[in-house]
């Protein structure tokens, strides 16, 4: 199994396949890096390097304690593409690993990226505030805190209904899919997803975004039931300085793993293009 050690003595875990331009994939909350196999796979057999790793106290890396922020979150994907000496990297990251990847841009510099692709992404911020009234009420989150807490099994079990829209007229339920959520979601420490539930709700990304030069796409879903258009993708779009938006009718927050074709192939015309 591969993993580095951060500066705090955390082992993160990551699989590094293939040779090539290298792809970083961040995945969402409170799935692992195996959220990324479909595209892992698709890249990696067309010449890329793929990378995807499980943040801090999610799937195999340490069951941290503390650290569980966004900005160890970003320090900690910048010890990854360190070690690896990775040069000209598309980073990739999904819900709250877009604001990984946003905050990872805005504090560690974009040196080492190409390009970067947010995913129905959290930025600039999914919190309901005065400045913000587009958002999402704190009471959500608040509710999300509970569940986690005290009925993590079968919260985690009912959450893929909403986030992949399987609750939609017509939507084909992958059973498969929801019990895959449900192993990864389980993998976590509850106190590293319990954490994480704060750092993707109330995490302010606008100065991040405002510092990313580099082509950025925009991907999002307008059926997102998790992280709703209007509040992030429409908003985000408009403050980075160099953003192409993508949107897909009907899109759920899964888009990836729902519309695995049509997502691969527009990402793969991005980083070609």
């Amino acid at each position: 199994m591969s993993t580095i050690t951060t500066s705090d003595g955390t082992q993160i875990f990551y699989k590094d396949w293939g040779a090539g331009q290298p792809i970083v994939f961040s995945h969402g909350w409170p799935l692992s890096a195996d959220a990324w196999d479909a595209q892992m796979l698709f890249f990696g057999e067309r010449g890329y390097r793929v990378i995807a790793h499980d943040r801090r106290g999610h799937g195999r890396s340490t069951q941290t304690w503390a650290g569980n922020d966004m900005d160890t979150y970003a320090d900690d994907l910048a010890a990854l593409i360190d070690h690896l000496n990775l040069e000209n990297a598309v980073l990739v990251g999904h819900s709250t690993g877009g604001g990984e990847v946003t905050r990872y841009l805005g504090r560690h510099g974009t040196r080492r990226v190409a390009k970067a692709v947010l995913v129905g992404a959290i930025p600039p911020l999914m919190l309901k505030t005065d400045a913000n009234p587009q958002g999402t009420p704190i009471a959500v989150f608040d509710d999300i805190r509970t569940n986690t807490a005290l009925n993590r099994p079968q919260f985690f079990y009912d959450l893929p209904t909403p986030f992949y829209g399987f609750n939609r007229e017509g939507a084909a339920v992958h059973e498969g899919l929801r019990l895959a959520f449900w192993l990864q979601g389980m993998q976590a420490g509850i106190k590293s997803a319990y954490d994480c539930i704060r750092q993707f709700s109330e995490t302010d990304l606008t100065d991040d975004l405002k510092r990313i030069d580099i082509p950025t796409l925009v991907v999002h879903g307008d059926d997102d039931q998790i992280v709703p258009i209007a509040a992030s993708a429409m908003l985000s779009s408009k403050i980075l300085p160099n953003a192409t938006l993508k949107v897909y009718p009907g899109g759920s927050h899964g888009l990836a793993q729902i519309q695995v074709e049509e997502f691969n192939n527009d990402l793969l015309a991005f980083i070609q293009g």
